[in-house]
């Protein structure tokens, strides 16, 4: 995938497929350490500890239409290959977490891409969803939970929000990513 807002749009859908009701997303610019840090927290079922640790592996998959799983893999590839490293922690009923770092100055590290869009995608096909995002740069960290738009009339007007919330709080963070 070329932007890391795919891989996150990615790891959504597989928290919502796993059950998930709230999901809880958080992003690091970190110029200091020339770090670029996602994570990804969910509530829903979980996986055994032995499939967590083989998740990444693109032969490892729960799906029975096809025989492999490439997202979690991509992502690791992506990780490893821009001097950072991926991690999956789950346990079952008890949801899972995905962290992958990247060195923020790398060269193959992948743009992170129009999260907004990820963010209002994802709220749009998953209206139940609640989504937490956070999103830290130089100037500051910017907060957006999907739960504040109920107000909105229809889930377009909702993404429609979430798009303008979003760059504006990119904006205010000074988001370079």
């Amino acid at each position: 995938m070329r932007e890391l807002s795919l891989h996150l749009l990615d790891l959504i859908e597989n928290s919502a497929a796993a059950g998930a009701t709230q999901i809880e997303i958080t992003i690091r610019e970190d110029q200091e350490a020339d770090r670029l840090s996602l994570q990804v927290r969910d509530n829903g079922r979980g996986m055994p500890p032995e499939l967590a640790r083989s998740a990444a592996d693109p032969f490892t998959t729960t799906r029975t239409q096809r025989a492999v799983g490439l997202g979690l893999s991509l992502l690791a590839a992506a990780a490893e290959q821009a001097g950072g490293h991926f991690s999956l922690t789950s346990r079952l009923n008890q949801g899972a977490v995905v962290e992958v770092d990247f060195q923020l100055s790398h060269i193959d590290r992948a743009p992170l891409g129009r999260v907004e869009d990820t963010l209002a995608a994802a709220a749009a096909l998953h209206p139940d969803l609640e989504l937490r995002y956070e999103h830290c740069g130089p100037r500051g960290c910017y907060q957006l939970n999907t739960r504040q738009l109920q107000h909105c009339p229809t889930p377009a007007d909702a993404a429609h929000e979430i798009r303008r919330l979003v760059r504006e709080g990119l904006r205010l963070a000074g988001s370079t990513a």
